[in-house]
């Protein structure tokens, strides 16, 4: 909060500085819709040129895939996260609601909404990722979740 608000008041008291900010703020949120759309289209060529080739990805503590954090790189992403989701879950969109973008980092507000495959259980839990972007590539990702919810869906214990 207190980032958010010395931001706004650099903005009001920079002028047209607050342009440039803004300018670049459309221009990461850009480069983080365009991960969800081509998450939803199952694009996985388009998501991972989206990716910068160092992204630190950090999966929410307690979440049933963040045992491999942080994942560096595309590979370790795919290999550590996505596949094992698609893997576990048939059915799992990522349902982006609100895009907050500030200079270099967008927060995304959205639903994971899912069935998982061995339980049949449903989920339809709240998320925030906090992206970083630079030079349009995706060089870091933080997932905020809840995650008893998940384990509970996958009839995980919670740790």
């Amino acid at each position: 909060m207190r980032t958010i608000i010395a931001a706004i008041s650099l903005g009001l008291a920079a002028g047209s500085g607050a342009a440039f900010a803004h300018d670049h703020g459309d221009a990461s949120r850009a480069v983080v819709q365009a991960l969800y759309e081509a998450a939803a289209r199952g694009d996985a060529e388009a998501y991972g040129a989206l990716l910068s080739p160092d992204i630190v990805w950090l999966e929410a503590e307690n979440f049933p895939y963040a045992d491999g954090n942080p994942y560096i790189g595309p590979d370790a992403v795919f290999g550590g996260v996505i596949m094992r989701i698609l893997a576990d879950w048939p059915e799992w969109t990522l349902d982006a609601e609100t895009y907050i973008a500030e200079g270099d980092r967008v927060a995304v507000l959205g639903r994971y909404n899912g069935r998982h495959g061995a339980t049949g259980n449903t989920v339809s839990a709240q998320f925030v990722h906090v992206w970083t972007v630079q030079d349009g590539l995706a060089t870091a990702y933080q997932q905020y979740v809840d995650t008893a919810q998940i384990r509970a869906a996958m009839q995980l214990p919670m740790e």
